[in-house]
């Protein structure tokens, strides 16, 4: 397993004094189950000192469970920062695991409707959303079905941070594309019989289609239907999630079926709905795993982010903008 290529580190990952390699050495001795718990307390913490974040998750609970009380809200939300401190701790300890020991650490659930996918010789379009853990997810489907695959990401402005995250993303071999100017690359893929994954719970309000998500209007991006139509490919929902214990595993729903009637606009807009609502049953099956500190619904429900208005108007005055 030494000699093979694809277990060895990427250079990026070790230092010439050696502390790159005793940092990974410490967090890669750690067992799955203390990740846990680890992440666990590490959430905890973040909880309690990141306001902010806290009461945007609180809203964005309240505000799509309107019979939820309070005290559900706010518990449900504490769990949130957990889930997101143990998947924190797992994205670095995947900096060294090999391509077996992440193999070992997930199961599959639906195995039968990737194995259908896969026939396709029209590619294959994976479509997912920021629940469970989520780069996990993405690592161990390269891993397990050794096809070339396309990710799709937002660039981090933090330069340092960027190129680390980069790194390891793609260390078992998957090609990371930024979302400005990426359609043309993901055409190119799927055209070759590639796999393009795509997280579909966010999106920017320019490039959005509007779409009812909890019931609430927002804007999803149309990226995954309009390549459904134009390529022909298939649409796999995908989810990483993790049981109570911790364990994760990866659910693949059957494809999805997409609706053509001939006018393109038309089935975009169904389409980009009928993906959105596959991504609502599986936040709605494990609501304590998605990312509620996002401002989701800030384009058409701007009320429920007033400290966000805020200081948008700030800045717009700033620039000599009313």
């Amino acid at each position: 397993m030494g000699s093979n290529p694809d277990d060895r580190k990427p250079s990026g990952f070790q230092r010439a004094d050696g502390a790159g390699h005793v940092s990974e050495s410490i967090i890669g001795r750690i067992s799955h189950r203390h990740i846990v718990g680890l992440g666990r307390i590490l959430g905890r913490a973040a909880y309690f000192l990141d306001g902010p974040h806290r009461r945007i998750a609180q809203r964005n609970l309240q505000f799509t469970h309107p019979d939820w009380t309070r005290g559900k809200a706010e518990n449900i939300s504490r769990r949130v920062f957990q889930n997101l401190g143990i998947s924190f701790l797992e994205f670095l300890q995947m900096a060294t695991l090999s391509r077996e020991q992440l193999l070992g650490r997930l199961r599959v659930v639906g195995l039968e409707n990737l194995q259908t996918a896969l026939v396709c010789k029209k590619g294959l379009i994976i479509v997912s959303a920021h629940l469970g853990s989520w780069e996990t997810g993405l690592l161990f489907f390269c891993c397990y079905i050794q096809k070339p695959i396309l990710g799709v990401a937002k660039k981090i402005r933090f330069s340092p941070l960027n190129r680390w995250v980069h790194r390891l993303r793609t260390r078992f071999g998957i090609t990371i594309v930024y979302k400005k100017g990426a359609l043309p690359e993901m055409r190119r893929m799927l055209r070759r019989g590639g796999v393009i994954g795509l997280l579909v719970d966010q999106s920017r309000r320019s490039e959005g289609v509007d779409v009812n998500f909890f019931g609430r209007r927002v804007t999803a991006t149309p990226a995954a239907a309009f390549l459904a139509m134009r390529c022909q490919s298939p649409v796999l929902p995908i989810f990483c999630v993790r049981d109570n214990n911790g364990r994760l595993t990866v659910v693949v729903n059957p494809p999805l079926e997409m609706k053509r009637t001939g006018d393109l606009r038309s089935d975009i807009q169904t389409n980009t709905q009928l993906i959105t609502d596959v991504v609502e049953q599986a936040v709605r099956k494990y609501p304590d795993q998605w990312f509620w500190v996002h401002k989701r619904w800030k384009k058409y429900y701007p009320e429920l982010y007033p400290e966000y208005q805020a200081r948008r108007k700030r800045r717009h005055q700033k620039k000599g903008r009313v």
